[in-house]
């Protein structure tokens, strides 16, 4: 019996490490894409247009004869940098308010979860168009919509959890010795809900990449010629019949990222959820 509990204590971490192996290959390869792309993502070839997969363009060219590949690489790059500076930013805003909601209580947390329940009232989708209507199509004004969409969730998750350690011993304990309202949220409360944080970031990236490629595909992300996953796969359905290569492997690529943030949320969430040991 005690075998057992040790393999099934072990089998997790076993997990995890693996899971974190595919996704730091991932961030890897959208961070070395300038040095491990084949060609330059921008330069064009008329003769080469809609090649398929062969010894020069392994996954085959586009409708301007750009390398995919090369394309797909630098479009995971933005991809990551989009998603992870809007959950960064979601995060910052929303767990702030989140935080202070539940250390003030009172009107302060009525006036600020009220703004939350108003912006989760909207469609994510929805929402997140009408930001890039008013400030403009980009990839900067996607990732500010993106935040703006996730900041309610991460404002309910951490007010919660936060509740409840606000009203621990120890956080009672630094107010009686008179320490500071910031020291104590960012000291007391805040380290406490770390495993909350990373397991939801996680999670939030992957529907942020799947968000990111949707906008991209309608195009109101990133503008081309830079290379974007979603608005590769916009422009490759023109050519579905002529050359299904560029949405086939542009999808494949959303696809695959996807489920690798997932699959690391949900191995992380097993890992640090005590009650699911």
């Amino acid at each position: 019996m005690a075998g057992a509990s040790a393999s099934l204590r072990r089998g997790p971490s076993r997990v995890l490490l693996v899971a974190g192996a595919f996704l730091a290959l991932t961030v890897a390869a959208a961070l070395l894409a300038p040095v491990i792309a084949p060609f330059d993502p921008l330069a064009q070839s008329v003769l080469a247009r809609l090649q398929g997969p062969g010894a020069t363009h392994f996954l085959g060219t586009d409708q301007f004869g750009r390398d995919l590949l090369s394309r797909i690489l630098h479009g995971l790059r933005a991809s990551l940098a989009i998603s992870f500076g809007a959950v960064g930013l979601a995060l910052l805003v929303g767990g702030t308010i989140g935080l202070v909601s539940a250390y003030y209580r009172g009107w302060t947390e009525r006036i600020l979860m009220r703004l939350m329940d108003i912006l989760f009232a909207f469609p994510v989708m929805l929402l997140a168009i009408g930001i890039i209507a008013v400030l403009g199509p980009g990839a900067t004004t996607t990732a500010a919509a993106i935040a703006i969409v996730y900041t309610p969730i991460f404002a309910r998750l951490l007010r919660g959890p936060a509740l409840v350690v606000a009203q621990s011993d120890y956080v009672m304990s630094a107010r009686s010795i008179g320490a500071s309202d910031a020291r104590i949220i960012v000291h007391h409360i805040l380290p406490n809900l770390a495993s909350v944080v990373l397991v939801q970031m996680s999670l939030l990236m992957s529907t942020a990449i799947l968000v990111e490629a949707s906008l991209s595909f309608l195009g109101l992300g990133t503008q081309p010629p830079t290379p974007s996953l979603g608005m590769m796969l916009s422009e490759g359905r023109n050519f579905l019949l002529l050359s299904p290569w560029a949405a086939l492997f542009s999808g494949l690529a959303i696809l695959v990222v996807a489920f690798v943030l997932n699959f690391f949320g949900d191995v992380l969430r097993d890992t640090l959820d005590p009650r699911l040991r």
